[in-house]
């Protein structure tokens, strides 16, 4: 049996004449084949994919995924399944709950066959960070995946499995999905509910889907999005916006398009020319600092959410008098840039830096949200790269966090807004995927979809 590629309707058409149990039997054989070559699964969910194949078989076959196997990124909670963010801290953590969205696509029918590998707490752009091993990119296996959501859209762009799920803080499902050759989409702040995500930064962190095929990443996000009345920061995406929309204008913003390699920036134009749309170029003057504001609020939030982690509460345990047990614990089990954003946090929070740096960034972050606004009076939709580069060489920049931070300039200022993003796939580059990012205003990924869907 072929199982590479398969999208969605494929599946539902394999077990109209398959039995479940034998189709999954064969397909963990080729999942873990497939693995050892770009090393993107943490872990492998078998016995649930079985104990959940035997309620299947009592439920309605209409099910929108019923049957369907999804990958999840291992900072999503799966209840009684290791969940280790990518960390050794929480290498033996056993999550004792669903998330949100893990519900919700196991009563849509899905099996979960998988956790994928990860920056460690989502801190990263290239999986590099995990602290257990890097994923290869599945053009190159000399190149990075991108991060932190690698694994998720390693095991994708490989073909082994037809939807993951990931987070994104500030690029982190597009960046990847762009590196991969895949559709990933950063949904508008609070549309899919984050109960059940290991927090990195609260206030920017959103889980989104990723996939090979565009209508399978529309349906699974109309099956995880929606108010939860376990996130008090969940909203219900308006009825009025789930419709078709006519798009006449975009806007290229010059600030996006400066710097920018020439062959990229030249594939997106000619990419876009093939569009009736209008091409309008705009300017959006606070976003070039974006990237600072970025990494003040960011690394604050860190600090602070990652405190739990003090070998008494959460993560591993040592023995000793309080101060050892917080110094071995946190000093042995986090990472090198886990580390480095908790103490740049705590410094930004700290008496004396807080209105000179966290409430400036804060206010900063406003002017951002602003200048999105007055753009989107203009242009429909907004198109930049979504990354500068293409996928780069495994431990290129893992020695030079400064030029890590700049592979997610193109990404992070839509975290900072709060906005909808979707990387989508337009072609290749000495034989690597290209990826360019279509910008939304808020509850526009209908709008966003309209527009992608003129590329397939």
């Amino acid at each position: 049996m072929d199982f590479k590629n398969l999208t969605i309707n494929k599946i539902k058409e394999i077990f109209q004449e398959v039995d479940l149990e034998d189709f999954y039997s064969e397909y963990f054989d080729f999942l873990k084949k497939g693995n050892q070559e770009i090393q993107a699964f943490l872990s492998f969910t078998e016995n649930l994919a079985f104990a959940s194949i035997k309620e299947l078989k009592n439920k309605n076959k209409n099910l929108p995924l019923w049957g369907v196997p999804i990958a999840i990124k291992d900072n999503i909670l799966v209840k009684d399944e290791r969940c280790t963010a990518g960390s050794k801290i929480l290498e033996n953590y056993i999550a004792p709950y669903d998330a949100t969205v893990i519900k919700k696509i196991k009563e849509a029918g899905a099996i979960i066959v998988g956790k994928t590998n990860m920056d460690e707490f989502a801190m990263g752009s290239s999986t590099e960070n995990s602290a257990f091993f890097p994923t290869f990119n599945p053009f190159d296996k000399s190149r990075v995946p991108g991060g932190s959501s690698g694994g998720s859209a390693a095991v994708v762009g490989k073909g082994l499995v037809p939807i993951a799920l990931g987070s994104d803080t500030g690029g982190s499902i597009r960046q990847p999905a762009s590196f991969c050759g895949v559709y990933g989409l950063k949904p508008t702040y609070g549309v899919v509910s984050r109960y059940g995500l290991i927090a990195m930064a609260s206030s920017l962190d959103q889980i989104g889907p990723l996939a090979k095929d565009l209508d399978d990443l529309i349906l699974l996000f109309e099956i995880i999005r929606g108010k939860d009345e376990l996130d008090s920061t969940s909203v219900e995406f308006p009825k009025e916006k789930i419709r078709k929309f006519e798009i006449k204008t975009v806007g290229l913003p010059k600030e996006f398009f400066e710097d920018l390699d020439s062959n990229i920036a030249n594939l997106i134009l000619s990419r876009l020319k093939e569009t009736k749309v209008t091409l309008k170029e705009i300017s959006l003057k606070y976003i070039r600092y974006g990237l600072h504001c970025y990494y003040l609020i960011m690394p604050a939030e860190v600090s602070a959410n990652l405190a739990r982690y003090d070998g008494i509460r959460y993560g591993q345990t040592v023995k000793g008098e309080l101060w050892e047990i917080y110094k071995k614990a946190r000093g042995e089990f986090l990472g090198k840039e886990v580390k480095r954003r908790i103490i740049l946090g705590t410094f930004v929070l700290s008496h004396g830096y807080y209105e000179a740096y966290y409430l400036k960034a804060q206010k900063l972050r406003r002017a951002i949200f602003e200048d999105f606004q007055k753009a989107f009076k203009e242009v429909d939709l907004i198109i930049s790269p979504t990354s500068p580069c293409l996928p780069f060489k495994l431990n290129e920049k893992i020695e030079d966090p400064l030029q890590m931070y700049l592979s997610d300039i193109y990404t992070i200022p839509v975290n900072l807004a709060g906005l909808p993003a979707l990387n989508i796939p337009i072609g290749f580059i000495n034989d690597l995927p290209v990826g360019m990012q279509i910008i939304g205003n808020l509850f526009d990924e209908y709008k966003i979809f309209e527009f992608a869907k003129m590329f397939e």
